[in-house]
């Protein structure tokens, strides 16, 4: 477990001269259990968010609330930075489906082998990676092993984000652990020396969102759920139907359900159902036994 030290905004930063004034617009000063730089780099990426990028980073917002909760719990237990949740947002936008160009799938943007070495389940019918919980689990996981590899959570963040072995080689070659010596190289990709700089101007804007412009974001309704194991053969379509539950609904609580189905050779599986659902999921079954 990581000693977590939570940070206000003016212990974090070198300089005083150009931080962002809080106290006049917040009800409190916004607290930070990561190092915050507000330099030239995140300036630029906070500009950025607040105008060309306002359209999706208000999506990002209005998603936040429905997902940062239950992942800054699952980063606390395993003793991590809860504000490394904003690494979510920055990787996928909170989207389930997001997908990159490198094949990265879900909310933590997992690469197949990366995911498989985490114990995350892809196949015919599942992937974990679209699984808000499993992949949290998978993505605290991989971040405690970084960190120990590093010692630093801005090149923890870096790896996470062009990996171990390339970030290894730049260390090495440049002789520096500073992440912000290392993004000034040529050779030091652009994706992972914007990656710091939007991750840090997303924690700095969510933290006040009022002060940044974005003040009347309404944010999702958290989910509201129980667990129920159904068995093999089970389609949620058909589930929902004859539950009277929107199909759409019941999906987005099993996001890892590819095909919303549950091969008959799976003996059970657990699922997603609303909350307070269970008698009539009980019920459901009971019928088609009969």
């Amino acid at each position: 477990m990581f000693k977590i030290i939570l940070l206000t905004f003016f212990i974090a930063l070198p300089s005083f001269a150009s931080l962002p004034k809080f106290k006049s617009t917040s009800p409190a000063t916004p607290k930070f259990d990561v190092p915050i730089t507000y330099n030239a780099p995140v300036k630029y990426w906070v500009k950025r968010f607040r105008t060309h990028g306002k359209k999706w980073f208000t999506t990002w917002l209005k998603r936040s609330n429905k997902y940062l909760p239950l992942m800054k719990a699952k980063l606390a237990n395993h003793g991590l930075p809860q504000d490394l949740a904003y690494i979510a947002m920055i990787e996928s936008g909170f989207s389930a489906k997001a997908v990159s160009s490198a094949s990265a799938v879900g909310y933590w943007q997992f690469i197949k082998p990366t995911a498989k070495s985490y114990g995350l389940k892809m196949n015919w019918w599942i992937d974990e990676r679209q699984d808000f919980v499993k992949s949290t689990n998978a993505a605290a996981n991989y971040l405690s092993d970084l960190y120990r590899l590093y010692g630093d959570w801005y090149l923890t963040a870096a790896a996470y984000n062009m990996g171990e072995t390339r970030l290894n080689r730049l260390i090495k070659k440049h002789k520096t652990k500073d992440f912000w010596k290392l993004s000034k190289k040529r050779d030091f990709p652009k994706e992972t020396k914007d990656y710091i700089p939007k991750l840090l101007a997303s924690i700095l804007i969510s933290k006040a969102p009022g002060f940044y412009g974005f003040g009347k974001v309404v944010g999702d309704n958290p989910y509201n759920y129980e667990y129920y194991f159904v068995p093999g053969g089970t389609d949620l379509h058909n589930m929902a139907y004859s539950m009277n539950i929107k199909r759409k609904s019941l999906t987005k609580l099993n996001p890892e359900l590819k095909r919303a189905y549950i091969p008959k050779s799976i003996k059970t599986h657990k699922i997603r159902i609303p909350k307070g659902y269970t008698p009539k999921v009980k019920k459901y079954f009971e019928s088609r036994k009969l």
